[in-house]
């Protein structure tokens, strides 16, 4: 069982706390690249240097200004095997899935149909509101952004699937011995953390509701299924095609994708519908497809 594993009496929860001190350290320290970079474009060539994050986001060509992103999550993840393996004395297959290896299967099948929604859904708008959206399309930069976002989303997006749906999924149920606690509280947290970005600033608190709704939806899927692999494949296609497809002078992630969306900025049923509508649907789909069942248990019921 995917929580079980991480159940023992001597993984008390200040070791989750420390762990997640370090797995941030790390990160942190993997942001010194573009401390330097930013350092050397204003001594060198008489850049101002950004107060702010939106001017962060233009301070740097954008395929380079994702590589040093990006990089931080590198070494969040050696954090990440650091502390599963020396301080909680577990293998890094045990916080992903409860299967005995990866299930790549159901990485690509959730990599796929979430790319095919993704594609579909934005090609949808394009149709239908042709005016909200610029042609962006370069070749070189973008193939370039295929090798950046290729090598490293899935490295960030698995990061954050081991933090949240992974270890401190088993460290919330280490604490209570239940399976609802590490859901609700994984699944918050998953949503504050993106306070900071600027479509929240943008666009208003209500889109926390798209976060935290999809925080809740990974960690039902890991529960449900005992494992990572489907939220792994989910989240890397999210963001890897949504890089690809679409940018803003707004958006957290600037890239040289193929279209960038002008249109006026507002709050509409494109954030509401996948909370209420594609997620139920989704969770439809592989329960179908893997054979879910005894919901109310596994999500909600005690640990022995």
């Amino acid at each position: 069982m995917f929580l079980e594993q991480g159940i023992k009496e001597e993984n008390k929860f200040w070791k989750y706390l420390m762990g997640t001190v370090f797995i941030i350290a790390a990160s942190f320290m993997g942001q010194l690249p573009m401390l330097l970079a930013i350092v050397y474009e204003t001594v060198f060539h008489g850049k101002i240097y950004p107060s702010s994050d939106e001017e962060l986001m233009h301070f740097f060509e954008p395929n380079l200004a994702l590589f040093l992103v990006l990089l931080s999550f590198v070494f969040a993840l050696f954090a990440i095997y650091f502390v599963v393996r020396f301080l909680h004395q577990q293998t890094l297959l045990s916080i992903i899935t409860s299967r005995s290896a990866l299930d790549w299967e159901r990485v690509w099948f959730s990599f796929g149909i979430w790319s095919i929604f993704t594609i579909g859904s934005t090609l949808l708008l394009w149709f239908f509101s042709p005016s909200d959206f610029v042609l962006n399309f370069k070749l070189v930069p973008f193939l370039v952004l295929v090798l950046i976002g290729a090598l490293f989303i899935p490295i960030q997006t698995s990061v954050e699937e081991l933090v949240f749906r992974g270890y401190l999924m088993q460290g919330f149920a280490n604490l209570s011995r239940n399976r609802w606690f590490p859901l609700v509280m994984t699944s918050v947290i998953f949503g504050l953390m993106h306070l900071g970005n600027p479509e929240v600033s943008k666009l208003g608190n209500v889109i926390m509701i798209y976060y935290i709704g999809t925080g809740f939806l990974l960690g039902i899927i890991a529960l449900m299924d005992e494992g990572m692999e489907l939220t792994l494949g989910f989240h890397a296609a999210n963001n890897l095609i949504g890089a690809l497809l679409v940018t803003s002078d707004w958006s957290a992630l600037q890239t040289n994708s193929i279209f960038k969306d002008v249109s006026e900025t507002e709050v509409g049923i494109d954030i509401i519908m996948p909370v209420v509508v594609v997620y139920p649907l989704l969770l439809f789909i592989f329960g179908k497809k893997y054979n879910w069942t005894n919901w109310k248990e596994k999500l909600t019921g005690k640990i022995v």
